[in-house]
């Protein structure tokens, strides 16, 4: 489970800045909402055709979701803006090491205090020191001389 959840969590890191660099692209002949809304139409249809030939979902039991929890495709719609803005306005790398600071940062949040029904971790100074070290690799990365 280890290595696949790392093989997965590499992928998507690979495919995000990809998706990032792509759509940056596509956004400075198309406008920034069209390319929001074009990766997204696209990737309904290509979601649907999964769906269809997997089928590992039941539409019943969405009835028992957290309604809010339904938003999540709304945050892609942010992401996909926010991740072009960033690119055109820093750069892909500066870009994607803020990302990805952010999203450590929150995760570590989330996953300290257990919302959104995750189990609690406790804090532990390695975390910090952790989150600490990233975040001055970014900055001596950004350094110039």
């Amino acid at each position: 489970m280890l290595l696949k959840g790392i093989v997965f969590s590499l992928l998507a890191g690979i495919f995000i800045t990809l998706q990032g660099i792509f759509n940056t692209n596509v956004s400075q002949k198309a406008g920034l909402w069209l390319t929001t809304t074009l990766v997204h139409g696209i990737g309904f249809i290509g979601s649907v055709i999964i769906f269809l030939l997997v089928k590992d979902g039941n539409v019943k039991h969405l009835l028992e979701v957290n309604k809010v929890y339904l938003f999540g495709g709304l945050l892609g719609v942010i992401i996909v803006y926010s991740v072009m803005q960033g690119i055109v306005n820093v750069g892909p790398v500066f870009s994607v090491s803020v990302l990805l600071i952010s999203q450590l940062l929150l995760s570590l949040v989330i996953n300290t205090f257990g919302l959104f029904g995750i189990e609690p971790v406790p804090l532990s100074l390695n975390k910090i020191i952790g989150v600490l070290v990233m975040i001055s690799g970014v900055l001596i990365f950004q350094f110039k001389y």
